[in-house]
Protein backbone atom coordinates (compact mmCIF):
# COMPACT_ATOMS: atom_id res chain seq x y z
CA UNK A 1 0.00 0.00 0.00
CA UNK A 2 1.41 3.44 -1.04
CA UNK A 3 1.83 5.94 1.96
CA UNK A 4 -1.03 8.37 2.09
CA UNK A 5 2.28 11.17 2.98
CA UNK A 6 3.28 9.90 -0.87
CA UNK A 7 -0.57 10.00 -1.87
CA UNK A 8 -0.75 13.49 -0.73
CA UNK A 9 1.68 15.08 -3.03
CA UNK A 10 -0.66 14.65 -5.93
CA UNK A 11 -3.57 16.25 -4.02
CA UNK A 12 -2.70 19.96 -5.09
CA UNK A 13 -3.90 18.52 -8.42
CA UNK A 14 -7.58 17.78 -7.26
CA UNK A 15 -8.09 22.00 -7.06
CA UNK A 16 -5.66 21.69 -10.09
CA UNK A 17 -7.80 19.79 -12.24
CA UNK A 18 -9.20 22.76 -14.64
CA UNK A 19 -4.89 23.46 -15.07
CA UNK A 20 -3.60 20.09 -16.25
CA UNK A 21 -6.00 16.82 -15.30
CA UNK A 22 -9.12 17.82 -17.08
CA UNK A 23 -7.44 19.78 -19.69
CA UNK A 24 -4.91 17.01 -20.33
CA UNK A 25 -7.09 14.87 -22.77
CA UNK A 26 -6.58 17.24 -25.07
CA UNK A 27 -3.11 16.79 -25.33
CA UNK A 28 -3.07 13.09 -24.63
CA UNK A 29 -1.11 12.75 -28.43
CA UNK A 30 1.27 15.22 -27.29
CA UNK A 31 2.96 14.14 -24.07
CA UNK A 32 4.73 17.40 -22.11
CA UNK A 33 8.57 17.20 -22.60
CA UNK A 34 8.64 17.41 -18.82
CA UNK A 35 6.19 14.75 -17.46
CA UNK A 36 5.58 16.88 -14.77
CA UNK A 37 4.79 19.73 -17.21
CA UNK A 38 0.95 20.06 -16.07
CA UNK A 39 2.14 19.97 -12.48
CA UNK A 40 4.53 22.73 -12.72
CA UNK A 41 1.62 25.00 -14.25
CA UNK A 42 -0.63 24.11 -11.65
CA UNK A 43 1.91 24.90 -8.65
CA UNK A 44 2.72 28.20 -10.03
CA UNK A 45 -0.36 28.85 -10.30
CA UNK A 46 -1.99 28.39 -6.56
CA UNK A 47 1.61 29.37 -5.53
CA UNK A 48 0.85 32.57 -6.89
CA UNK A 49 -2.52 33.04 -5.63
CA UNK A 50 -1.36 32.28 -2.02
CA UNK A 51 0.73 35.00 -2.25
CA UNK A 52 -0.74 37.77 -3.99
CA UNK A 53 -3.77 37.37 -1.69
CA UNK A 54 -1.42 36.99 0.99
CA UNK A 55 -0.65 40.91 -0.66
CA UNK A 56 -3.95 41.83 -0.67
CA UNK A 57 -5.52 41.15 2.47
CA UNK A 58 -2.07 42.40 3.82
CA UNK A 59 -2.15 38.98 6.54
CA UNK A 60 0.47 35.90 6.62
CA UNK A 61 0.66 33.29 3.89
CA UNK A 62 -0.39 31.00 6.57
CA UNK A 63 -4.01 33.08 6.85
CA UNK A 64 -3.74 33.55 2.67
CA UNK A 65 -3.66 29.71 2.43
CA UNK A 66 -6.51 29.28 4.93
CA UNK A 67 -8.45 32.14 3.74
CA UNK A 68 -8.01 29.92 -0.14
CA UNK A 69 -9.06 27.11 1.39
CA UNK A 70 -12.01 28.58 2.85
CA UNK A 71 -13.29 29.95 -0.40
CA UNK A 72 -13.34 26.51 -1.98
CA UNK A 73 -16.55 24.70 -1.71
CA UNK A 74 -17.11 21.43 0.35
CA UNK A 75 -18.41 19.76 -3.17
CA UNK A 76 -16.45 17.21 -4.14
CA UNK A 77 -14.13 17.35 -1.37
CA UNK A 78 -12.31 20.61 -2.50
CA UNK A 79 -11.98 21.92 0.51
CA UNK A 80 -10.98 18.78 2.45
CA UNK A 81 -8.37 18.47 -0.06
CA UNK A 82 -7.19 21.66 0.27
CA UNK A 83 -6.97 21.96 4.35
CA UNK A 84 -4.65 18.01 3.59
CA UNK A 85 -2.51 20.36 1.07
CA UNK A 86 -2.18 23.39 3.41
CA UNK A 87 -1.23 20.80 6.48
CA UNK A 88 1.19 18.49 3.83
CA UNK A 89 2.95 21.60 1.78
CA UNK A 90 1.74 25.03 4.19
CA UNK A 91 5.15 25.11 6.23
CA UNK A 92 7.38 24.74 3.70
CA UNK A 93 5.19 27.52 1.08
CA UNK A 94 5.32 29.44 4.08
CA UNK A 95 9.17 29.20 4.85
CA UNK A 96 10.11 30.33 1.27
CA UNK A 97 7.55 32.60 0.44
CA UNK A 98 8.70 34.50 3.95
CA UNK A 99 12.38 34.57 2.21
CA UNK A 100 10.71 36.34 -0.87
CA UNK A 101 11.34 33.52 -2.74
CA UNK A 102 8.57 33.96 -5.98
CA UNK A 103 6.39 30.98 -7.06
CA UNK A 104 8.80 29.53 -9.73
CA UNK A 105 11.78 29.18 -7.27
CA UNK A 106 9.14 27.63 -4.47
CA UNK A 107 7.69 25.14 -7.46
CA UNK A 108 11.14 23.95 -8.28
CA UNK A 109 12.26 23.63 -4.54
CA UNK A 110 9.44 21.56 -4.28
CA UNK A 111 10.09 19.50 -7.42
CA UNK A 112 6.51 20.26 -8.71
CA UNK A 113 8.79 22.11 -11.63
CA UNK A 114 11.80 20.73 -12.76
CA UNK A 115 14.44 21.22 -15.43
CA UNK A 116 15.19 18.26 -17.48
CA UNK A 117 19.30 17.83 -18.61
CA UNK A 118 20.12 20.54 -21.19
CA UNK A 119 16.69 22.17 -21.67
CA UNK A 120 15.80 25.55 -20.89
CA UNK A 121 14.55 26.94 -17.43
CA UNK A 122 10.70 27.10 -17.65
CA UNK A 123 9.93 30.48 -15.63
CA UNK A 124 6.88 32.25 -15.54
CA UNK A 125 7.98 35.87 -13.19
CA UNK A 126 11.37 37.26 -14.15
CA UNK A 127 14.45 35.61 -13.06
CA UNK A 128 15.56 36.58 -9.93
CA UNK A 129 18.78 39.23 -9.32
CA UNK A 130 20.98 36.45 -8.33
CA UNK A 131 21.70 33.40 -10.48
CA UNK A 132 19.39 30.76 -11.13
CA UNK A 133 21.34 27.67 -9.43
CA UNK A 134 22.68 29.84 -6.35
CA UNK A 135 18.72 30.70 -5.78
CA UNK A 136 17.72 27.56 -6.21
CA UNK A 137 20.18 25.80 -4.06
CA UNK A 138 19.70 27.96 -1.56
CA UNK A 139 15.96 27.45 -1.76
CA UNK A 140 16.92 24.00 -1.20
CA UNK A 141 18.98 24.65 2.05
CA UNK A 142 16.12 25.76 3.69
CA UNK A 143 13.46 23.16 2.76
CA UNK A 144 16.34 20.36 2.44
CA UNK A 145 15.06 18.36 6.22
CA UNK A 146 11.50 19.11 4.80
CA UNK A 147 9.56 15.32 4.93
CA UNK A 148 7.34 16.63 1.49
CA UNK A 149 10.73 16.23 -0.40
CA UNK A 150 10.72 12.68 0.57
CA UNK A 151 8.25 11.35 -1.73
CA UNK A 152 8.47 11.23 -5.89
CA UNK A 153 5.64 14.08 -7.07
CA UNK A 154 5.48 11.77 -10.72
CA UNK A 155 4.20 7.98 -9.71
CA UNK A 156 1.73 9.51 -7.09
CA UNK A 157 -2.12 9.91 -8.20
CA UNK A 158 -4.87 11.85 -6.23
CA UNK A 159 -7.32 9.15 -7.34
CA UNK A 160 -5.30 6.41 -5.74
CA UNK A 161 -6.83 8.58 -2.07
CA UNK A 162 -9.70 6.32 -1.38
CA UNK A 163 -12.19 9.32 -0.60
CA UNK A 164 -11.41 10.60 -4.12
CA UNK A 165 -11.83 7.38 -5.55
CA UNK A 166 -15.58 7.31 -7.00
CA UNK A 167 -15.56 11.46 -7.76
CA UNK A 168 -12.11 10.41 -9.97
CA UNK A 169 -13.68 6.95 -11.50
CA UNK A 170 -17.20 9.40 -12.62
CA UNK A 171 -15.08 12.25 -14.17
CA UNK A 172 -12.69 9.62 -16.27
CA UNK A 173 -15.71 7.44 -17.75
CA UNK A 174 -17.52 10.68 -19.00
CA UNK A 175 -14.17 12.40 -20.56
CA UNK A 176 -13.71 8.61 -22.00
CA UNK A 177 -17.18 7.88 -23.27
CA UNK A 178 -18.27 11.25 -23.65
CA UNK A 179 -22.03 9.67 -22.91
CA UNK A 180 -23.85 10.50 -19.62
CA UNK A 181 -22.09 9.04 -16.71
CA UNK A 182 -26.00 8.74 -15.31
CA UNK A 183 -28.23 7.49 -17.48
CA UNK A 184 -30.70 4.89 -16.46
CA UNK A 185 -32.00 3.29 -19.79
CA UNK A 186 -28.89 3.61 -21.94
CA UNK A 187 -30.47 6.20 -24.80
CA UNK A 188 -27.53 8.55 -24.26
CA UNK A 189 -29.50 11.14 -22.75
CA UNK A 190 -29.51 11.90 -18.94
CA UNK A 191 -31.65 13.75 -16.22
CA UNK A 192 -28.32 14.98 -14.73
CA UNK A 193 -26.63 17.93 -15.44
CA UNK A 194 -22.61 17.19 -15.96
CA UNK A 195 -21.04 14.11 -16.64
CA UNK A 196 -21.68 14.36 -19.86
CA UNK A 197 -25.40 14.91 -19.42
CA UNK A 198 -28.34 17.63 -20.07
CA UNK A 199 -25.82 20.24 -20.32
CA UNK A 200 -24.50 18.34 -23.28
CA UNK A 201 -27.19 17.21 -24.69
CA UNK A 202 -31.44 17.85 -24.41
CA UNK A 203 -32.45 16.15 -20.62
CA UNK A 204 -34.08 13.19 -21.16
CA UNK A 205 -37.76 13.36 -19.95
CA UNK A 206 -37.93 9.48 -19.40
CA UNK A 207 -34.35 7.68 -18.30
CA UNK A 208 -36.77 4.57 -17.61
CA UNK A 209 -37.70 4.48 -21.27
CA UNK A 210 -35.03 4.14 -23.92
CA UNK A 211 -37.34 4.60 -26.44
CA UNK A 212 -38.09 8.65 -25.18
CA UNK A 213 -35.28 11.03 -25.99
CA UNK A 214 -35.33 14.13 -27.40
CA UNK A 215 -35.23 14.45 -31.17
CA UNK A 216 -37.35 11.60 -32.25
CA UNK A 217 -40.05 11.69 -34.25
CA UNK A 218 -43.40 11.07 -31.89
CA UNK A 219 -44.75 7.57 -30.87
CA UNK A 220 -48.33 7.88 -31.99
CA UNK A 221 -48.35 11.88 -32.03
CA UNK A 222 -47.39 11.40 -28.12
CA UNK A 223 -51.44 10.69 -27.15
CA UNK A 224 -50.35 9.55 -23.97
CA UNK A 225 -46.74 10.43 -23.17
CA UNK A 226 -44.00 12.46 -24.65
CA UNK A 227 -41.93 10.50 -26.78
CA UNK A 228 -39.69 13.25 -27.86
CA UNK A 229 -38.72 15.45 -24.84
CA UNK A 230 -40.13 18.36 -26.42
CA UNK A 231 -42.97 18.62 -23.67
CA UNK A 232 -46.16 18.93 -26.40
CA UNK A 233 -48.38 15.27 -25.89
CA UNK A 234 -51.43 14.68 -24.94
CA UNK A 235 -55.01 15.70 -26.82
CA UNK A 236 -56.69 18.96 -27.65
CA UNK A 237 -59.91 17.99 -25.37
CA UNK A 238 -61.55 20.28 -27.94
CA UNK A 239 -61.46 18.74 -31.19
CA UNK A 240 -59.46 15.41 -30.28
CA UNK A 241 -56.68 16.14 -32.13
CA UNK A 242 -53.16 15.22 -30.23
CA UNK A 243 -51.36 18.66 -30.00
CA UNK A 244 -48.30 16.90 -31.38
CA UNK A 245 -50.15 16.64 -34.91
CA UNK A 246 -51.72 20.20 -34.59
CA UNK A 247 -48.12 22.43 -34.08
CA UNK A 248 -45.63 20.15 -34.76
CA UNK A 249 -46.65 17.90 -38.01
CA UNK A 250 -45.45 19.60 -41.54
CA UNK A 251 -43.33 21.72 -39.72
CA UNK A 252 -40.19 20.33 -40.12
CA UNK A 253 -38.49 20.02 -36.59
CA UNK A 254 -34.88 19.25 -36.92
CA UNK A 255 -32.07 18.98 -33.65
CA UNK A 256 -28.27 20.89 -33.84
CA UNK A 257 -25.27 18.83 -33.29
CA UNK A 258 -22.07 20.12 -32.99
CA UNK A 259 -18.98 18.03 -33.63
CA UNK A 260 -16.44 19.60 -32.23
CA UNK A 261 -13.50 20.47 -29.83
CA UNK A 262 -12.60 22.93 -27.07
CA UNK A 263 -13.56 25.91 -28.14
CA UNK A 264 -17.04 24.00 -29.41
CA UNK A 265 -18.15 23.15 -25.94
CA UNK A 266 -17.13 26.07 -24.58
CA UNK A 267 -13.29 25.75 -22.34
CA UNK A 268 -13.35 28.31 -19.74
CA UNK A 269 -11.82 28.90 -16.75
CA UNK A 270 -12.55 31.72 -14.66
CA UNK A 271 -10.55 34.59 -14.06
CA UNK A 272 -11.95 34.90 -10.19
CA UNK A 273 -10.35 31.58 -9.54
CA UNK A 274 -6.87 33.16 -9.91
CA UNK A 275 -7.38 36.74 -9.23
CA UNK A 276 -6.78 37.49 -5.73
CA UNK A 277 -7.88 41.02 -5.50
CA UNK A 278 -11.32 39.58 -6.97
CA UNK A 279 -11.76 36.34 -4.86
CA UNK A 280 -14.51 35.88 -2.25
CA UNK A 281 -16.90 32.95 -1.31
CA UNK A 282 -18.62 33.31 -4.00
CA UNK A 283 -15.69 32.67 -6.29
CA UNK A 284 -15.73 28.77 -6.44
CA UNK A 285 -19.21 27.95 -6.13
CA UNK A 286 -19.47 26.71 -9.80
CA UNK A 287 -16.19 25.16 -9.40
CA UNK A 288 -17.64 21.93 -8.79
CA UNK A 289 -20.17 21.94 -12.05
CA UNK A 290 -16.94 22.98 -14.35
CA UNK A 291 -14.70 19.76 -12.96
CA UNK A 292 -17.50 17.46 -13.40
CA UNK A 293 -18.13 19.16 -17.37
CA UNK A 294 -14.44 18.86 -18.21
CA UNK A 295 -13.99 22.92 -17.43
CA UNK A 296 -16.27 23.14 -20.46
CA UNK A 297 -19.81 25.39 -20.39
CA UNK A 298 -21.73 23.59 -22.86
CA UNK A 299 -24.91 24.97 -21.99
CA UNK A 300 -23.22 28.54 -22.65
CA UNK A 301 -22.33 27.82 -25.96
CA UNK A 302 -23.07 29.48 -28.97
CA UNK A 303 -23.83 26.58 -30.83
CA UNK A 304 -25.83 24.09 -28.21
CA UNK A 305 -25.94 26.87 -24.93
CA UNK A 306 -29.89 26.96 -23.59
CA UNK A 307 -29.13 28.92 -20.61
CA UNK A 308 -29.42 32.80 -21.11
CA UNK A 309 -26.23 34.47 -21.24
CA UNK A 310 -23.90 36.11 -18.83
CA UNK A 311 -21.84 38.04 -20.79
CA UNK A 312 -24.12 40.89 -21.15
CA UNK A 313 -24.92 40.61 -24.89
CA UNK A 314 -28.30 39.93 -26.21
CA UNK A 315 -27.71 37.48 -29.13
CA UNK A 316 -28.79 33.72 -28.77
CA UNK A 317 -27.27 30.61 -29.57
CA UNK A 318 -28.19 28.40 -32.47
CA UNK A 319 -29.73 26.28 -30.52
CA UNK A 320 -32.15 28.55 -29.14
CA UNK A 321 -32.66 30.43 -32.38
CA UNK A 322 -34.28 26.90 -34.04
CA UNK A 323 -36.53 26.69 -30.73
CA UNK A 324 -37.82 30.28 -30.96
CA UNK A 325 -38.34 29.22 -35.08
CA UNK A 326 -39.95 26.08 -34.44
CA UNK A 327 -40.90 25.52 -30.29
CA UNK A 328 -41.11 21.36 -31.54
CA UNK A 329 -36.87 21.69 -31.54
CA UNK A 330 -37.24 22.08 -27.80
CA UNK A 331 -34.65 20.14 -26.09
CA UNK A 332 -33.26 18.57 -29.61
CA UNK A 333 -29.37 19.74 -28.81
CA UNK A 334 -26.07 17.17 -28.77
CA UNK A 335 -22.76 18.92 -27.88
CA UNK A 336 -20.38 16.21 -29.25
CA UNK A 337 -17.20 17.63 -28.55
CA UNK A 338 -14.18 17.34 -26.48
CA UNK A 339 -10.79 19.39 -25.32
CA UNK A 340 -8.07 18.30 -27.78
CA UNK A 341 -10.13 16.69 -30.96
CA UNK A 342 -9.32 17.31 -34.30
CA UNK A 343 -10.29 15.75 -37.57
CA UNK A 344 -7.56 12.90 -36.93
CA UNK A 345 -9.58 11.91 -33.24
CA UNK A 346 -12.76 12.32 -33.69
CA UNK A 347 -13.33 8.76 -34.56
CA UNK A 348 -12.51 8.03 -30.75
CA UNK A 349 -15.42 9.61 -29.30
CA UNK A 350 -18.34 10.27 -32.97
CA UNK A 351 -19.97 7.50 -31.75
CA UNK A 352 -21.27 8.56 -28.59
CA UNK A 353 -23.67 11.03 -31.71
CA UNK A 354 -27.10 9.89 -31.12
CA UNK A 355 -29.70 9.52 -34.09
CA UNK A 356 -31.50 6.71 -35.47
CA UNK A 357 -32.21 7.09 -38.94
CA UNK A 358 -35.55 5.45 -38.93
CA UNK A 359 -37.24 6.70 -35.45
CA UNK A 360 -35.38 10.71 -35.75
CA UNK A 361 -35.88 13.94 -37.26
CA UNK A 362 -33.34 14.99 -39.49
CA UNK A 363 -30.31 17.18 -38.00
CA UNK A 364 -28.03 20.06 -38.85
CA UNK A 365 -24.51 18.62 -37.82
CA UNK A 366 -21.89 21.46 -37.47
CA UNK A 367 -18.34 19.87 -37.99
CA UNK A 368 -15.90 22.22 -35.92
CA UNK A 369 -12.46 21.35 -35.74
CA UNK A 370 -10.81 24.48 -35.48
CA UNK A 371 -8.07 24.53 -33.91
CA UNK A 372 -5.99 21.01 -33.16
CA UNK A 373 -4.96 20.04 -36.69
CA UNK A 374 -2.47 22.88 -36.48
CA UNK A 375 -2.63 23.46 -32.88
CA UNK A 376 0.11 21.50 -30.62
CA UNK A 377 2.20 22.26 -27.45
CA UNK A 378 5.63 20.82 -29.47
CA UNK A 379 8.80 23.29 -30.05
CA UNK A 380 8.79 21.85 -33.59
CA UNK A 381 5.22 22.21 -34.13
CA UNK A 382 4.98 22.64 -37.74
CA UNK A 383 5.73 18.77 -38.32
CA UNK A 384 3.00 17.42 -35.78
CA UNK A 385 0.10 19.77 -37.99
CA UNK A 386 -2.03 17.43 -39.77
CA UNK A 387 -1.36 18.01 -44.00
CA UNK A 388 -4.14 18.78 -46.09
CA UNK A 389 -4.27 15.18 -47.06
CA UNK A 390 -4.75 13.93 -43.77
CA UNK A 391 -7.28 16.09 -43.08
CA UNK A 392 -9.20 14.93 -46.50
CA UNK A 393 -9.24 11.18 -45.62
CA UNK A 394 -10.45 11.85 -42.12
CA UNK A 395 -13.20 14.01 -42.80
CA UNK A 396 -14.05 11.73 -45.60
CA UNK A 397 -14.57 9.12 -43.23
CA UNK A 398 -16.70 10.98 -40.85
CA UNK A 399 -18.88 12.18 -43.16
CA UNK A 400 -19.55 8.43 -44.60
CA UNK A 401 -19.79 7.96 -40.62
CA UNK A 402 -22.94 10.19 -40.76
CA UNK A 403 -24.34 9.59 -44.08
CA UNK A 404 -24.59 5.82 -42.59
CA UNK A 405 -26.46 7.46 -39.04
CA UNK A 406 -28.51 10.55 -39.92
CA UNK A 407 -32.10 10.60 -40.93
CA UNK A 408 -32.38 11.55 -44.38
CA UNK A 409 -32.80 15.46 -45.27
CA UNK A 410 -30.08 16.48 -42.78
CA UNK A 411 -27.77 18.74 -43.49
CA UNK A 412 -24.01 18.96 -42.24
CA UNK A 413 -21.64 22.83 -42.27
CA UNK A 414 -17.84 22.38 -42.19
CA UNK A 415 -16.40 25.81 -40.56
CA UNK A 416 -13.39 26.26 -41.59
CA UNK A 417 -10.06 27.12 -39.37
CA UNK A 418 -9.16 30.60 -38.14
CA UNK A 419 -6.31 32.66 -38.45
CA UNK A 420 -4.83 32.82 -34.82
CA UNK A 421 -2.27 35.44 -35.30
CA UNK A 422 -4.93 37.77 -33.73
CA UNK A 423 -4.15 35.68 -30.31
CA UNK A 424 -0.56 37.47 -30.55
CA UNK A 425 -1.36 40.53 -31.65
CA UNK A 426 -4.03 41.50 -29.48
CA UNK A 427 -2.41 39.97 -26.16
CA UNK A 428 1.09 39.89 -26.01
CA UNK A 429 1.62 43.04 -24.27
CA UNK A 430 -1.43 43.15 -22.21
CA UNK A 431 -1.06 41.71 -18.73
CA UNK A 432 -2.32 38.02 -17.12
CA UNK A 433 -4.65 37.78 -14.71
CA UNK A 434 -1.93 36.58 -12.92
CA UNK A 435 0.00 39.34 -13.74
CA UNK A 436 -2.29 42.17 -13.29
CA UNK A 437 -2.02 42.96 -8.99
CA UNK A 438 2.17 43.70 -9.53
CA UNK A 439 2.10 44.25 -13.59
CA UNK A 440 4.91 41.21 -13.81
CA UNK A 441 3.02 38.39 -15.94
CA UNK A 442 2.04 39.65 -19.62
CA UNK A 443 0.72 37.16 -21.99
CA UNK A 444 3.92 37.05 -23.57
CA UNK A 445 5.24 35.79 -20.69
CA UNK A 446 2.37 33.25 -19.98
CA UNK A 447 2.59 31.69 -23.68
CA UNK A 448 6.60 31.68 -23.21
CA UNK A 449 6.11 29.27 -19.71
CA UNK A 450 3.41 27.04 -21.46
CA UNK A 451 5.79 27.14 -24.41
CA UNK A 452 9.02 25.90 -22.68
CA UNK A 453 6.86 23.36 -20.97
CA UNK A 454 5.43 22.34 -24.33
CA UNK A 455 1.92 22.43 -22.77
CA UNK A 456 0.47 25.30 -24.29
CA UNK A 457 -2.86 24.67 -26.33
CA UNK A 458 -1.04 26.16 -29.67
CA UNK A 459 2.75 27.02 -29.60
CA UNK A 460 2.10 27.72 -33.97
CA UNK A 461 0.08 30.80 -32.77
CA UNK A 462 0.63 31.72 -28.93
CA UNK A 463 4.45 32.30 -29.80
CA UNK A 464 6.90 35.16 -30.14
CA UNK A 465 8.56 33.80 -33.22
CA UNK A 466 6.20 35.17 -35.99
CA UNK A 467 7.49 33.10 -38.74
CA UNK A 468 6.22 30.27 -36.73
CA UNK A 469 2.62 32.42 -36.39
CA UNK A 470 2.42 32.64 -40.37
CA UNK A 471 3.48 29.04 -41.11
CA UNK A 472 0.19 27.90 -38.67
CA UNK A 473 -1.85 30.51 -39.98
CA UNK A 474 -0.91 29.18 -43.50
CA UNK A 475 -1.72 25.60 -42.62
CA UNK A 476 -4.90 26.76 -41.16
CA UNK A 477 -5.64 28.10 -44.71
CA UNK A 478 -4.85 25.06 -46.65
CA UNK A 479 -6.82 22.73 -44.03
CA UNK A 480 -10.04 25.40 -44.71
CA UNK A 481 -9.32 25.18 -48.21
CA UNK A 482 -9.62 21.05 -48.29
CA UNK A 483 -12.93 21.55 -46.14
CA UNK A 484 -14.31 23.88 -49.03
CA UNK A 485 -13.54 21.77 -52.06
CA UNK A 486 -14.76 18.58 -50.21
CA UNK A 487 -18.35 21.01 -49.63
CA UNK A 488 -17.99 21.62 -53.14
CA UNK A 489 -17.42 18.35 -54.71
CA UNK A 490 -18.99 15.55 -52.30
CA UNK A 491 -22.01 14.44 -52.32
CA UNK A 492 -24.06 11.89 -49.52
CA UNK A 493 -27.36 10.67 -49.96
CA UNK A 494 -28.98 11.76 -46.51
CA UNK A 495 -27.42 15.51 -46.20
CA UNK A 496 -26.73 18.39 -47.82
CA UNK A 497 -23.25 19.54 -47.18
CA UNK A 498 -21.79 23.32 -46.87
CA UNK A 499 -18.80 25.55 -46.27
CA UNK A 500 -18.63 27.83 -44.09
CA UNK A 501 -15.49 30.14 -42.93
CA UNK A 502 -14.17 30.62 -39.57
CA UNK A 503 -14.92 34.50 -40.14
CA UNK A 504 -13.44 35.66 -36.88
CA UNK A 505 -12.12 38.82 -37.78
CA UNK A 506 -15.65 39.57 -38.85
CA UNK A 507 -16.88 39.36 -35.17
CA UNK A 508 -13.88 41.51 -34.22
CA UNK A 509 -14.89 44.14 -36.41
CA UNK A 510 -18.74 43.63 -34.74
CA UNK A 511 -17.68 43.87 -31.62
CA UNK A 512 -15.35 47.05 -32.17
CA UNK A 513 -18.55 48.91 -33.73
CA UNK A 514 -19.93 48.31 -30.39
CA UNK A 515 -17.03 50.07 -28.81
CA UNK A 516 -15.82 46.86 -27.54
CA UNK A 517 -11.62 45.79 -27.93
CA UNK A 518 -10.34 42.88 -30.05
CA UNK A 519 -8.88 41.36 -27.25
CA UNK A 520 -11.79 40.70 -25.01
CA UNK A 521 -13.16 38.23 -27.52
CA UNK A 522 -10.67 35.89 -26.13
CA UNK A 523 -10.53 34.02 -22.59
CA UNK A 524 -8.18 36.04 -20.36
CA UNK A 525 -7.18 33.00 -18.51
CA UNK A 526 -5.85 31.10 -21.37
CA UNK A 527 -5.41 33.62 -23.56
CA UNK A 528 -6.08 30.85 -26.30
CA UNK A 529 -10.06 30.01 -27.06
CA UNK A 530 -13.10 32.69 -28.27
CA UNK A 531 -15.22 33.49 -24.69
CA UNK A 532 -18.42 33.34 -24.79
CA UNK A 533 -18.69 37.05 -26.18
CA UNK A 534 -17.27 35.67 -29.26
CA UNK A 535 -18.65 32.92 -29.17
CA UNK A 536 -22.24 34.19 -29.31
CA UNK A 537 -21.06 36.65 -31.81
CA UNK A 538 -20.47 33.68 -34.16
CA UNK A 539 -23.28 32.08 -33.73
CA UNK A 540 -24.97 35.08 -35.04
CA UNK A 541 -22.84 35.69 -38.37
CA UNK A 542 -23.31 31.57 -38.70
CA UNK A 543 -26.83 32.25 -38.72
CA UNK A 544 -27.50 35.44 -40.62
CA UNK A 545 -25.43 33.90 -43.34
CA UNK A 546 -27.17 30.14 -43.60
CA UNK A 547 -30.65 31.94 -43.55
CA UNK A 548 -29.27 34.25 -46.18
CA UNK A 549 -27.86 31.75 -48.26
CA UNK A 550 -29.63 28.46 -46.75
CA UNK A 551 -32.51 29.17 -45.37
CA UNK A 552 -33.73 25.36 -46.23
CA UNK A 553 -31.52 24.43 -43.73
CA UNK A 554 -32.89 25.64 -40.97
CA UNK A 555 -36.72 25.09 -41.65
CA UNK A 556 -39.46 27.21 -41.45
CA UNK A 557 -40.70 28.83 -38.36
CA UNK A 558 -43.69 27.28 -36.97
CA UNK A 559 -46.99 29.04 -37.03
CA UNK A 560 -47.89 27.34 -34.12
CA UNK A 561 -45.56 28.80 -31.48
CA UNK A 562 -48.05 31.46 -29.61
CA UNK A 563 -50.11 28.53 -29.50
CA UNK A 564 -47.49 25.47 -28.32
CA UNK A 565 -46.34 28.27 -25.60
CA UNK A 566 -50.31 29.17 -24.37
CA UNK A 567 -50.58 25.48 -23.98
CA UNK A 568 -47.18 24.56 -22.95
CA UNK A 569 -45.32 27.45 -20.87
CA UNK A 570 -41.74 26.62 -21.21
CA UNK A 571 -42.66 22.73 -22.19
CA UNK A 572 -40.74 21.45 -19.01
CA UNK A 573 -37.69 23.85 -19.33
CA UNK A 574 -34.55 22.55 -20.08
Amino acid sequence: MKSPRKLLMAAPLLFLLPFHALASPAYDDQPARHSNGHSCVGCVLVVSVIEQLAQVHNSTVQASMERLCSYLPEKLLLKTTCYLVVDMFGPDIITLLSMDKNADVVCHTLEFCKQDPGQPLCHLYPLPKETWKFTLEKARQIVKKSPTLKYSRSDSNICSLPFLAKICEMIKSAIKNSVPFKDVDSDKYSVFPTLRGYHWRGRDCNDSNGMAYPGRRPDNWDIHQDSNCNGIWGVDPKDGIPYEKKFCEGSQPRGIILLGDSAGAHFHISPEWITASQMSLKSFVNLPTAITDELNWPQLSGITGFLNSTSGITEDSIYLRLRKRNRCNHRDYQNISKNGASSQNLEKFIESLSRNQLLDHPAIVIYAMIGNDVCNGKSDSVPKMTTPEKLYSKVMQTLKYLNSHLPNGSHVILYGLPDGTFLWDNLHNKYHPLGQLNKDVTYAHFYSFLNCLQVSPCQGWMSSNETLRTLTSQRAEQLSNTLKKIATRKKFTNFNLFYMDFDFQGIIKEWQKRGGQPWQLIEPVDGFHPNEVASLLLADVFWKKVQLQWPQVLGKENPFNSQIEKVFGEQGGH
